[in-house]
């Protein structure tokens, strides 16, 4: 079985979602980001939140994965203060919804005042509701930006057990390691960490703290990037175990200290039903509905 811990399912299609159910991915975690051009008003923010915690958690489960999220302001809006400063009036509505792991994914883009203020004001937050925090380094300058979120992140006297680290590379993963933060990676096609590159790190580094997200979004991106990784791995001799640890448990014990995702929440679930309704929608657009699945492949054992 296999988590991906960083997917923006709002910008992918239900044959992602059959596909990743049959490839064994058995759960998801959808990030609040960016969605590809500026939102304008704080209303734009509020309906995607709702889809978060709503549509796109019952759409999930209709392909028999379950769907969690983290909310909060992305550094790239954080720039709009005026409509930054009407988000985080909604965030505390939102942060403590059921299937909420994370305030995130939050930090820097181009490392302005502004996305350090806000940055700082969601890390309060999550101290003060006791969450986790999922956070995005930069693309640019992103050795310097990681060492940079890390140090603010410890300012704030967040634990480095209660951050996830995100969109490492070689540059960066030493010292989020050494500095004891859980130390993610995504697996972005030809750009940001390939699967072959993804291979040797964990040779070099092991499974400790290491997690494989895809991160899949509106752009070029692989929603089977955690399984196919995994694949690869194991043709090149990685250790099952390990595979085992950075495309599943890592994940899961990261994430379940939020209280709100549980392995039985999987193990246990019931069987598909796509005659079900969210708000008088399905998926199935005139299909003929699932009403049961087969249990998920195990891949790694």
């Amino acid at each position: 079985m296999y988590i991906d811990p960083h997917i923006h399912m709002s910008s992918r299609t239900t044959d992602d979602y059959q596909a990743m159910r049959d490839a064994g991915i058995v759960a998801v975690i959808e990030p609040a980001f960016w969605l590809g051009q500026p939102r304008t008003h704080v209303g734009s923010f509020q309906d995607y939140f709702n889809s978060l915690i709503g549509w796109e958690r019952f759409r999930a489960s209709q392909f028999g994965i379950c769907h969690y999220c983290t909310i909060g302001l992305n550094s790239k809006e954080a720039n709009n203060e005026a409509l930054a400063e009407a988000v985080m009036e909604l965030l505390p509505l939102y942060v403590c919804k059921d299937g909420v792991v994370a305030i995130g994914e939050i930090g820097y883009d181009d490392m302005t005042p502004a996305e350090d203020k806000y940055f700082r004001l969601q890390l309060e937050l999550a101290k003060e509701m006791d969450l986790l925090v999922l956070v995005h380094t930069p693309h640019r300058n992103k050795k310097a930006g990681t060492s940079r979120s890390m140090d603010v992140c410890k300012e704030h006297g967040l634990k480095p057990t209660q951050v996830i680290i995100d969109h490492n590379n070689e540059e960066t993963v030493k010292e989020v390691l050494d500095r004891g933060f859980w130390t993610a990676f995504t697996i972005y096609p030809n750009t940001i960490m390939g699967n072959a590159r993804m291979v040797e790190i964990v040779r070099q580094y092991g499974s400790d703290r290491i997690i494989i997200d895809s991160s899949a979004d509106w752009g070029i991106s692989d929603p089977l990037a955690v399984p196919k990784t995994a694949q690869l791995m194991l043709e090149r001799g990685i250790p099952r175990t390990t595979v085992q640890a950075v495309c599943y448990g890592n994940a899961l014990a990261a994430y379940s200290q939020s209280g709100q995702m549980k392995e039985t929440d999987w193990r246990n679930s019931p069987p598909v039903d796509q005659r079900q309704l969210f708000n008088g929608s399905s998926v199935l657009r005139g299909q003929k509905p699932v009403t049961e699945t087969p249990r998920h492949p195990v891949l790694i054992e």
